[in-house]
This record gives C-alpha cells, sequence and structure tokens, in this order.
C-alpha cells in the first residue's frame, strides 16, 4: 500500500509545472538576436578567384572589380553565385556588390573633358567639365563613368537591383584635394541613383577622413550607410556597430573583420 499523501503529491505536481511553465515563458522572453542567432556574411572578390569560398554565410558582397576602378573581377560570374547560396537572417540583403574607387586626374589611363557620358549629358552640380581639368567638376564625371562602367560593362545583370558599396581605400590613386575626392564620389552614388539602385559607403575612419574628409548635408553622401572595416574580431565588429557612421546623417549597417583568412561581416541591422 502507498504511504504518499495525496495532497503532498499534488502540491509537489504544480511546483513541477509551475516550474515548466517559468521555463517556458523565460526562453520566449529571450531576444530574438539570442534565439536566432544569425550568423556573419562574407565579402569575396579577385583574391578568390580560384579558391575555396567560405559556406553557410548569412549575406554576400561581391567586389565588381580586379582591384582598381577600371577592371573587372575575372570571376564575378562564379562569386555572384556563390553569394546567391546565403542563408539570409539578417537585415542585409542576401546579395550586394563592392566597388572599387578612385580619383587619378593626369594619372588615370582615362579622364573625362566634358560632362557627356553613355550618351548622356550629366546634370552636373560642380558645373562644367573641360579638358584638362582636374577639379571638382571633372572628378564628378569620372566617379560617374565609372559607376557606369560597373553597372553596364562588367557583366551585372540586374544591376538596379542590387545595393552597391563604394569601397574607399588609399591603396587607389586619389587627389590631394579632398572636395575633387568627394565629387568623385557623389557622382557614382549618382549614377547609381539615375539607376533606382542604393549605394553604400566602404571605409575605415582614418581613410574616410585623409580622402573625402567631411561631407555636408548637402551632399548625396550624407545619408549613405557605412559598412566600416578594421575590426579584428567578431566582438570587435559587434562593437563597431555603435560606432560614427562615415557621414553625419549616416548609419553603420554593417561592420567587417578577418578571420582564417576570409573577410567577414557583421551585420549591424
Amino acid at each position: 500500500m502507498s504511504t504518499r499523501n495525496p495532497a503532498v503529491s499534488r502540491w509537489h505536481f504544480r511546483v513541477v509545472l509551475a516550474a515548466a511553465a517559468a521555463a517556458v515563458l523565460a526562453f520566449a522572453a529571450l531576444p530574438a538576436e539570442a534565439a536566432t542567432a544569425p550568423g556573419p556574411g562574407n565579402d569575396v572578390s579577385w583574391p578568390q578567384c580560384g579558391k575555396a569560398l567560405p559556406k553557410g554565410q548569412t549575406f554576400g558582397i561581391v567586389g565588381v572589380n580586379n582591384g582598381l576602378a577600371n577592371t573587372t573581377n575575372p570571376c564575378l560570374g562564379t562569386q555572384l553565385t556563390w553569394a546567391g547560396t546565403s542563408k539570409g537572417g539578417t537585415g542585409q540583403p542576401l546579395v550586394a556588390l563592392y566597388v572599387n574607387t578612385a580619383n587619378p586626374g593626369a594619372a588615370g589611363s582615362w579622364w573625362p573633358s566634358s560632362n557627356t557620358y553613355g550618351g548622356t549629358t550629366v546634370a552636373n552640380p560642380y558645373g562644367e567639365c573641360t579638358a584638362g581639368s582636374y577639379g571638382p567638376a571633372c572628378s564628378y564625371m569620372y566617379g560617374y563613368a565609372k559607376a557606369y562602367d560597373d553597372a553596364t560593362i562588367r557583366g551585372v545583370s540586374n544591376p538596379a537591383s542590387y545595393l552597391w558599396w563604394l569601397d574607399v581605400e588609399t591603396g587607389n590613386s586619389w587627389s590631394q584635394g579632398t572636395l575633387a575626392n568627394r565629387a568623385d564620389l557623389e557622382g557614382m552614388a549618382a549614377y547609381f541613383a539615375s539607376i533606382g539602385a542604393r549605394a553604400g559607403l566602404y571605409s575605415t575612419r582614418s581613410q574616410w577622413d585623409q580622402i573625402v574628409g567631411t561631407v555636408p548635408s548637402s551632399s548625396n553622401l550624407y545619408t549613405l550607410p557605412s559598412w566600416l572595416a578594421g575590426a579584428r574580431s567578431l566582438a570587435g565588429a559587434k562593437r563597431g556597430c555603435a560606432d560614427a557612421a562615415l557621414t553625419g546623417g549616416g548609419k553603420v549597417t554593417v561592420t567587417q573583420y578577418v578571420s582564417g583568412g576570409f573577410d567577414f561581416d557583421h551585420s549591424c541591422i
């Protein structure tokens, strides 16, 4: 015969049931980030040609150029296919693009001499670009032309559907004047906007300040999102989401860190 007290047994049952319910509620109350914990994305370009690419990325960003603004990544098609396998789960598009930028002036293999490119006469906020001029007006047209080429001759289908990141680094050729360099990037952003595409800005704070400087609110760069480079770990990349954007009206939406020979990207949104 059982010697258990029925009242005590019922009390134990209620305690166990209450504990189980509390555990369920506690799990449900976890932040969405803790429950889902999407992993990082990756960016790849010509240095990864012929190499194994990362697997399981949540989003992929593919370089369009071969290291210089006037070249094409020979593995662009293959890498776009790779990016298309991204799993999602962040606020980033599954596939985005980045392009090299530069403002070489007289050192370039080509330089504009008018406000016309690709059969279009461009409304240039810096006035008329003329032969032999290397100031903001022709810099704007150079940027516009490079963006036009990136969207039309590099092998990108449906370019308007992508987010295009402008990769701004000291390794490429730049004018000594930050105004001309800013105009160059504004020309690129203007072209992408003209086809209905979005643009963003990639750099480190130190490189951006050296090349572009402070961007006024009147610039079409002012509200563009920032992708910040320079973190050395995932933890550092997460902290970078709280850093100031490259422009006063922008927001940091992606941060980059390097691990195991790959570029990893943390989504801040």
